[in-house]
């Protein structure tokens, strides 16, 4: 039988996942799982890692310094594995539980991008200011595209729910905002797909079109794991050993920005052979 921790799909998971970050959130939701810390305990702690993480960076006594924040941001990602693992195993899982963990997510690298633009500006002045900006508007634009592509991909193949098949009103009056404003975003790039999501539903035609997006696999759709939050810690962690956030957020600017188009450009076009299925 499938345990609550073993909802994890291989093909999701790069090598940072399955090696360091999936052990030891799978670990600490188990630990937590006999005390009363909840699934929203949890995310906020993330939430404060990256915080602390931002304050390590900012301080004098590189390179230590530098250590230090990135293994701070890492375990963020620790974290925010564990909060979804908790929830499943304690029955926990919920829209209001998705949107939670990702407003602590974006608070915190907020907070994180204004620290590190501050820095930043005692050298560069104003510069830092447009680059942090473009940076942090970029981040939230690939992301959203990203983990909503993952979880699209995640409900087409596995059934498993998330924001955008369960509807706003199980969120909550308040957080439903927070919610149908996540989709918004994600859609300007993927938007959704009535055709496909209503054939997935047929036991005939739903069949070959899982079949056909489990051969594709998610990538296709969701593109490049460097869009995700893995990769951009270490992007982070190097640019600030180089002595500067700013070659961070030039990379987010340009190279991501670039893999970002290429990668929407990609996914509509299985999305219309996927149409041309039905």
């Amino acid at each position: 039988m499938t345990t609550a921790l073993q909802t994890r799909v291989k093909a999701l998971q790069n090598p940072l996942d399955r090696a360091l970050y999936h052990p030891l959130a799978a670990r600490l939701a188990r630990l937590l799982a006999r005390t009363p810390v909840t699934p929203n305990m949890v995310s906020v702690g993330g939430g404060m890692a990256i915080v602390l993480a931002g304050i390590a960076y900012v301080q004098p006594g590189w390179p230590w310094t530098a250590l230090l924040g990135l293994v701070l941001h890492m375990s963020w990602h620790v974290l925010d594995g564990a909060d979804g693992d908790l929830a499943r195993l304690t029955g926990k899982a919920s829209p209001t539980g998705e949107i939670v963990d990702g407003l602590c997510d974006y608070s915190g690298h907020l907070v994180l991008y204004l620290m590190l633009g501050s820095m930043a500006a005692q050298d560069a002045g104003w510069l830092a200011w447009a680059l942090m900006l473009g940076g942090g508007v970029s981040h939230i634009l690939q992301a959203s595209f990203h983990q909503s592509q993952r979880r699209r991909y995640l409900n087409w193949i596995h059934g498993v729910p998330w924001l955008g098949s369960t509807g706003e009103s199980a969120a909550g009056k308040g957080l439903g905002r927070l919610g149908r404003a996540y989709l918004v975003v994600s859609g300007w790039f993927a938007p959704y797909d009535q055709e496909v999501e209503a054939a997935l539903t047929d036991p005939v035609r739903g069949e070959a079109l899982r079949a056909r997006i489990l051969e594709l696999g998610p990538e296709p759709l969701s593109g490049s794991t460097l869009l995700g939050s893995n990769y951009r810690t270490i992007a982070l962690g190097l640019s600030m050993f180089a002595g500067s956030p700013l070659w961070y957020f030039a990379f987010e600017l340009v190279v991501l920005n670039l893999l970002l188009l290429a990668t929407v450009v990609r996914s509509r076009k299985i999305l219309s052979s996927l149409r041309a299925m039905l």
